[in-house]
């Protein structure tokens, strides 16, 4: 096998660990960005612990074969930019999302995507960017489940002060 095929077949076999472990992934076509806006995207997918990736198309359409996932060959043209997010559904549909309604770019455009095995259309991307992280739900579901606790202690505890009172 000649070297240029055996790192072939190790890039695609990284990618396939990339897409086996990623909670969710965004295809961007980012063409028309500049330097600066390309640091300043990936300065963030760090600080959001999601991995921005620039990989040629076809390795990655070997590598999403190798998986068993079908329905992103169409998207699959041009230059593209894949954001994986590993720790949280929302993360990298969110971090795309964010950075191209901040800077208001026309330039970076997402594709779509996939949660899990399931592909994504951009308005599935998008849809999946306004939902809340997996913390913010459980801080919620928390605040819920204390909300209800803490009450019955103020009422106790007036009750108390009343007694103590009279």
């Amino acid at each position: 096998m000649s070297k240029n095929r055996e790192l072939k077949v190790q890039v695609v076999a990284e990618i396939v660990e990339k897409i086996k472990n990623c909670q969710s992934m965004v295809i961007c076509s980012y063409s028309g960005l500049t330097v600066e806006q390309v640091t300043n995207l990936r300065k963030l997918c760090r600080e959001q612990e999601v991995q921005y990736c620039v990989l040629k198309n076809r390795l990655v359409l070997r590598a999403l074969q190798e998986c068993g996932i079908s329905g992103l060959e169409n998207l699959l043209e041009g230059p593209n930019a894949f954001v994986f997010s590993t720790k949280d559904v929302t993360n990298a549909p969110k971090v795309v999302n964010d950075f191209i309604e901040k800077n208001k770019l026309q330039s970076l455009e997402i594709k779509g995507g996939m949660m899990g095995t399931e592909i994504l259309d951009v308005a599935g991307v998008k849809a999946l960017a306004s939902l809340p992280s997996r913390e913010e739900l459980l801080a919620t579901m928390v605040g819920c489940l204390v909300s209800p606790v803490s009450s019955l202690v103020a009422v106790l505890d007036e009750i108390a002060e009343q007694k103590a009172a009279a």
